[in-house]
């Protein structure tokens, strides 16, 4: 390799992780950037200062590591080679998806037997995609896809974690793959990229995927504030075989014209109980006739069955129920 690492004797650094700005796919320019899953989990930065130990910190350079006890072997593969690790945190469902419901079971617990019981019951996983310091030197200066090879002959791959690989040039194929497969998008990265902590550059792009849902609106929770009296989400459901099957509130996405027009719909549609099949957990809600069809924008599905990320786009007239 042609790159030339940058000495540095005493501690490892404390780093923060290299942030990709919301963009759209190279496909034009595709020969420059290579692509990795976008994780849906929580980022972390690994220091492994070669004794055996290991220290996890999070985005905002909070230490977790007793967040994760089951992610402290990986420290012992790394014995004799001291190194600073960029990863992100997930729980896989049983399709070997990440699932941020679950995860969340996780975040913010520091009780060891607490964390224990919940690491047998919700195990993470750690997903290694850099490297930017290793055996005394920075690789802060390398470009991207030097770096990239460089983690991959470390060959750090264990029950919890593991280094996915990368795909150069190919866009179209990284994104129909991470569709297929149901993950929440692509990060794009120029090859020539170098790592800069804290930043949040255009030379990492993250693109997301997004589907859409048409959904019936079967209640609404009241706004705040400036909100007062409007939707401030709608309650969504879909029609299965034993009655209507919710699906999660969508409370993003509207314009001011729309929850007041909408507002209006709903005023004209009110009902004394749930029209959901399913339990909701709304105590504040209004329920409505789900007689109203709206389009939702999403990421993906919870273990719950419920949309992740979900956010108005628009209601649809045209496919509203009769009275």
């Amino acid at each position: 390799m042609s790159f030339s690492p940058v000495r540095l004797p005493g501690a490892l650094p404390d780093l923060r992780p290299m942030l990709a700005t919301p963009g759209p796919l190279p496909v034009d320019t595709e020969a420059d950037w290579g692509f990795e899953v976008k994780w849906d989990g929580a980022r972390c930065i690994l220091n492994a200062p070669g004794d055996g130990t290991l220290r996890i910190l999070n985005r905002g350079g909070h230490e977790v590591t007793g967040t994760y006890p089951e992610l402290g072997a990986l420290g012992e593969q790394l014995r004799g080679r001291p190194a600073v690790l960029d990863g992100e945190v997930v729980v896989l469902d049983e399709g070997g998806r990440p699932d941020f419901g679950l995860l969340q079971q996780r975040v913010g617990i520091f009780n060891p037997r607490r964390t224990a019981h919940l690491a047998m019951k919700y195990p993470a996983h750690l997903m290694l995609f850099d490297v930017m310091f290793l055996d005394g030197e920075s690789l802060l200066t390398v470009p991207y896809r030097e770096r990239r090879a460089v983690l991959s002959g470390l060959d750090l791959n264990g029950r919890n974690w593991s280094t996915p690989a990368h795909l150069e040039g190919h866009a179209r194929q990284a994104w129909d793959a991470t569709l297929r497969h149901g993950f929440e998008g692509v990060v794009c990265k120029e090859l020539s990229s170098l790592y800069i902590p804290g930043v949040v550059s255009p030379r990492w792009r993250k693109v997301k995927h997004l589907l859409t849902l048409e959904v019936l609106i079967g209640g609404w929770t009241e706004g705040r504030g400036a909100l007062a009296g409007l939707p401030g989400a709608i309650l969504a459901g879909i029609p299965e075989a034993n009655g209507l099957r919710y699906v999660g509130a969508v409370g993003t996405g509207f314009s001011d014209e729309e929850r007041r027009l909408l507002g209006s719909y709903l005023a004209a549609l009110p009902r004394a109980d749930s029209p959901f099949a399913s339990p909701v957990g709304a105590s504040d809600a209004h329920w409505v006739e789900p007689r109203l069809v709206a389009e939702i924008s999403y990421t993906g599905w919870t273990t719950g069955r419920q949309m992740r990320n979900a956010v108005w786009n628009r209601l649809r007239p045209d496919l509203t129920l009769p009275g």
